[in-house]
């Protein structure tokens, strides 16, 4: 049987725009690799009252229902009581955990004030979840046939009860292993990805795909259900191949983090060092790489040519070069990859030039306009992109990923 979630965050701070409701976007990644589904997701402010009806509609249209919030021992922190109130639960003193906040407090040489008690009462006879990086712990129980868990806001204490207590949980609520494996993709839109897949995806029952938009990218979820670990990746093996053959061209890695770690990978196998020289991208191509861990073992390093002078005289861009066709060009392009692949003594080099915004170049040149340029012992390649006015962030990363993805094609 497929269970049902709805995600119910507690906190008016969320309602005012003060915060990101982030606790929501990683619990229904982290629940649809369990093979939950997620139907709806809700928030409400700190008021018992309109609490209470969340749950009440909640409990009518799905089985399993996880609250975000309110644990703490303010005022304001409600959920425990409401939840209690709701379900017919007692709200109730756990010594266990009242001995363990007293030694939290005691070990950092910290009084603990009456109020941090709140957080030991629980609802009678639930599983505790332990809180590794706070005071408010968590739970869950069963009544009559709905699933309630409660976890903390903050998203740091949030995601680590649910990897060391909610996840474990929920497994347990099914005797069938969910396997899935997440295929990412640079190139096509997730419009265009379900256009060219929609016939598979509609026939497929079991395993399952499921595409999803992320900034920039796609990715898409195979998932399998079976009695085992083993007959799940058996299932999923040919239906990752299926439609590997339909978009592998744009598919830049298979349960990988991000293009940036595909990059150095690759680069590690060969032996093989990169170098970067940028422009209207700032360092960032720099700085995604340098954020893999590792990635001193095959990063030279960089250049931010954001000036003509800087191009000129630190990586050797002809200054005629410059005069003739202007910073934002193919021929600039090419020389500041070559002449940084040069400076550093690379095998490999991206260098990016182009317009962010917000306003073109006195040559004519649109916003958005972006050449990215890739050297390499087999010659340099440039690409012309036409991102669109869009904002400075979106183009900047579209650039950075467009160099990433080159690399990426290259070395694989």
């Amino acid at each position: 049987m497929a269970h049902r979630a709805e995600l119910i965050a507690v906190g008016t701070e969320i309602l005012l725009g003060n915060i990101a409701n982030t606790d929501a976007q990683m619990l229904s990644e982290k629940l649809a690799e369990l093979g939950v589904d997620v139907l709806y997701h809700t928030v409400v402010g700190d008021n018992p009252g309109r609490l209470r009806a969340a749950l009440e509609l909640a409990r009518t249209r799905v089985d399993v229902i996880i609250t975000t919030g309110g644990l703490g021992p303010t005022y304001d922190d409600l959920t425990k009581q409401t939840i209690c109130e709701t379900f017919g639960r007692k709200n109730v003193l756990h010594p266990e955990l009242e001995a363990w906040l007293r030694e939290w407090f005691a070990q950092r040489g910290r009084t603990m004030t009456e109020n941090n008690l709140r957080q030991a009462y629980l609802p009678e006879n639930c599983t505790i979840f332990h809180n590794h990086n706070g005071t408010a712990p968590g739970c869950a129980f069963c009544e009559g046939g709905v699933h309630v868990l409660m976890l903390p806001g903050p998203p740091h204490e949030c995601s680590l009860m649910f990897e060391t207590g909610a996840a474990d949980y929920l497994r347990a609520l099914s005797h069938d292993v969910i396997a899935s494996h997440t295929l990412r993709i640079y190139g096509k839109g997730e419009s265009e990805v379900e256009m060219l897949l929609h016939d598979r995806i509609a026939a497929m029952t079991n395993p399952t795909v499921a595409p999803y938009a992320k900034p920039d990218e796609c990715m898409l979820r195979v998932t399998a259900k079976a009695a085992s670990r083993e007959e799940a990746e058996r299932l999923l093996g040919p239906a990752v191949d299926e439609v590997m053959g339909v978009v592998g061209e744009w598919v830049y890695g298979v349960d990988v983090d991000n293009l940036e770690s595909v990059c150095v990978a690759a680069l590690k196998a060969r032996g093989a060092t990169l170098s970067a020289a940028e422009s209207c991208t700032g360092g960032l191509i720099a700085k995604r790489i340098t954020d893999v861990p590792g990635a001193s073992a095959v990063f030279l390093g960089g250049v931010v040519s954001y000036t003509n002078g800087v191009k000129a005289h630190v990586i050797n861009v002809p200054e005629a070069l410059l005069d003739e066709f202007g910073a934002v060009s193919e021929p600039v392009a090419r020389a500041m990859a070559e002449g940084v692949r040069a400076v550093t003594g690379s095998d490999y080099a991206l260098a990016v030039t182009g317009l962010a915004g917000p306003d073109g170049d006195d040559r004519g040149n649109p916003v958005g306009l972006v050449y990215v340029a890739l050297a390499s012992p087999d010659g340099t390649v440039v690409r012309e992109c036409r991102f669109g006015r869009r904002t400075r962030e979106h183009i900047r990363q579209q650039a950075a990923n467009t160099a990433l993805d080159m690399l990426r094609r290259k070395l694989q």
